[in-house]
């Protein structure tokens, strides 16, 4: 059922916030060169290990002007916390100048302690989100906001339907479809309680089913199902990286309800679905994911492997050319010179980055301060 391919990132680069925001613009734009359908970004507020991103329409909009065609998504903003109409307002412009290409994710998320920042009680926030989603879509469609004449400028013709919902409950998603939203599953769903080995698809397929059973007749599904997945042609490569990022992300996925041993990686990497490996092996993970089949929308990302930006464009380009191509996936209207473009420039994005540390030196703009390498890239194994 898939059809739309996409590229999510948290922005948990091992480095300041400027080199941080500059190696995911990169795998955008490599991403777009290479044919993915979607990027999105997801919002954290405070914590930078937990995610190096508070304000993600204004990063969206630095994408919207350095890419052309791939669309430009939100996973999620964490609604309680924003006032729903600047949402509204902040979410037409960008829509307007990136030419229509926006995908508004919301939720109730944000870690807890967040909260009394912006003078709320996490305890309260999904009867916050309930409210304010009410009034960010009466924006979006061009009600009257407190005043007849308080209407959405600019105007959003079709952003409304393009509204996403993030949930880890079957009455979120009933909630979502009745509503004729996407609805977003997510890589981090706690297990439930005393079933530490259920698969994401076990857990995630009763989400599906209410949220296919509220939509309103005539309305298309839309699914994002976002995964972890980083691919290597070297599988002792992507051992080790997944084990130096994963066990990082231990303690705070126990904190929010995974049952995850601290020394057993395998278990870890089972327990969090984190598809590592070569595209062999990642594709043979993939292909028992029956919620896949389910989605009309796939994101996949590095989180919690966190490996550095090099091994990120690196498995980005064999994601496009090996693994999304066995989920039925092709990059349509690219031809050879589109193709031939985002090799080069994922060849010089690679040799741009520091050997030892997979940071672009600074000041360094690997699209025109390295020569032009025309050898596929993909028959090159990054270190």
């Amino acid at each position: 059922m898939t059809t739309r391919l996409g590229i999510f990132t948290r922005i948990l680069d091992d480095a300041p916030p400027a080199e941080r925001y500059r190696n995911a613009v990169e795998q955008v734009q490599l991403a777009e060169r290479l044919g993915f359908d979607a990027a999105w970004v997801a919002q954290h507020h405070f914590d930078g290990e937990e995610g190096g991103l508070p304000s993600p329409l204004v990063l969206l909009g630095h994408l919207a002007a350095v890419t052309e065609r791939i669309r430009l998504g939100t996973a999620i903003i964490a609604l309680p916390l924003e006032n729903p109409v600047r949402v509204a307002e902040d979410a037409s412009v960008l829509d307007v100048l990136s030419g229509g290409r926006v995908e508004l994710g919301v939720g109730s998320g944000g870690t807890p302690r967040s909260f009394s920042a912006f003078g709320l009680d996490a305890a309260d926030k999904h009867a916050v989100h309930a409210a304010k989603l009410h009034v960010l879509r009466a924006a979006l469609v061009g009600e009257g906001l407190g005043d007849p004449r308080n209407r959405l400028y600019p105007a959003a013709p079709g952003l409304a339907q393009r509204l996403w919902q993030a949930t880890f409950s079957s009455a979120g998603a009933e909630r979502a479809g009745a509503a004729g939203d996407g609805l977003m599953l997510s890589r981090t769903q706690p297990r439930p309680s005393g079933q530490p080995d259920a698969t994401l698809s076990e857990i995630q397929h009763p989400l599906i089913d209410a949220y296919q059973a509220a939509l309103p007749a005539g309305v298309e599904p839309r699914i994002l199902a976002s995964r972890t997945l980083f691919v290597t042609e070297d599988r002792q490569r992507a051992r080790v990286l997944a084990g130096a990022g994963l066990f990082r992300a231990v303690e705070k996925l126990r904190a929010i309800g995974h049952d995850l041993p601290v020394d057993d990686l395998d278990t870890v990497i089972r327990r969090t679905d984190s598809y590592v490996g070569t595209p062999e092996e990642v594709m043979e993970l993939l292909a028992q994911d029956t919620a896949l089949a389910r989605a009309t929308d796939v994101s996949f990302q590095v989180h919690s492997v966190d490996p550095p930006h090099e091994d990120v464009l690196r498995s980005i380009q064999l994601i496009a050319a090996e693994v999304a191509p066995a989920l039925g996936w092709t990059a349509a209207a690219h031809g050879a010179g589109d193709r031939l473009d985002a090799e080069s420039f994922a060849t010089d994005s690679l040799a741009a980055a520091s050997p030892a540390t997979g940071s672009p030196r600074a000041g360094a703009d690997p699209r025109t301060t390295v020569p032009l390498v025309t050898t596929d890239p993909l028959a090159t194994t990054a270190s």
